[in-house]
């Protein structure tokens, strides 16, 4: 069975969530401690949402120096699936693991909404059981979403294929209505909606979540 380790940073608030949607998914969900740098023998690792340190200095920032950061960027490196959600992806950012930053919403206002989404790439190890071009609808809840990055790292994000998601009514003000990036490998993924929150049809409005944790267990079985 696929081992995914779910990191707990102190303002976490949503990691309880990616685990039961791991467990739905058919894999073992493993929490992990961010004061720790053991992974556990994880096969993929998700960095979940919420508002690690308070979002104190910058989104993420303070999360990026913990113990298991190490691990994780070591692993991700080594080709280890990882997966940033909202908080996550600042962290992934911040950690460069993946390119660009995340600023103040354009809007200056918290965003909470059900958000529709064009998958934009499915050669990722998070994407691959989504179809090019489609349509999905993913809950987003943030106040630092608006994704940025110079010309240059954006022309090279477009042309290289690593835009994943893209807004169908940018909520941000991301630029070229990113939502979501990956690394030249594939292999590590961030975004800023919450896919986890997307598995149940009891509180859901879509099951899009679904495909996230499936392409990951599809893409490690054939490894």
């Amino acid at each position: 069975m696929t081992r995914i380790g779910v990191v707990t940073f102190p303002g976490s608030l949503d990691d309880h969530d990616a685990l039961r949607a791991v467990t739905l998914s058919g894999a073992e969900a493993v929490p992990l401690w961010h004061a720790s740098d053991d992974l556990t023998g994880v096969d993929a690792v998700v960095l979940p949402g919420g508002f690690s340190y308070g979002d104190y200095l910058r989104c993420g920032a303070i999360s990026r120096f913990s113990p298991v950061m190490d691990s994780v960027i070591d692993a991700a490196n080594k080709g280890m699936p990882v997966l940033g959600i909202c908080n996550g992806f600042q962290i992934l950012c911040e950690s460069h693991l993946l390119p660009g930053a995340m600023i103040r919403n354009e809007s200056r206002q918290f965003i909470c909404r059900d958000q529709r989404l064009r998958v934009e790439s499915v050669d990722t190890t998070w994407t691959c059981d989504f179809e090019q071009g489609q349509e999905i609808t993913i809950v987003l809840k943030n106040g630092e979403g608006n994704y940025i990055a110079d010309d240059e790292t954006l022309k090279v994000l477009e042309g290289n294929n690593q835009v994943v998601f893209r807004y169908l009514d940018n909520p941000n003000g991301s630029r070229n209505d990113i939502a979501g990036v990956t690394n030249e490998r594939g292999n590590v993924v961030g975004l800023m909606p919450h896919p986890e929150h997307n598995m149940e049809e009891l509180t859901s409005p879509s099951l899009d979540g679904r495909p996230f944790f499936s392409s990951v267990q599809r893409f490690l079985a054939r490894v």
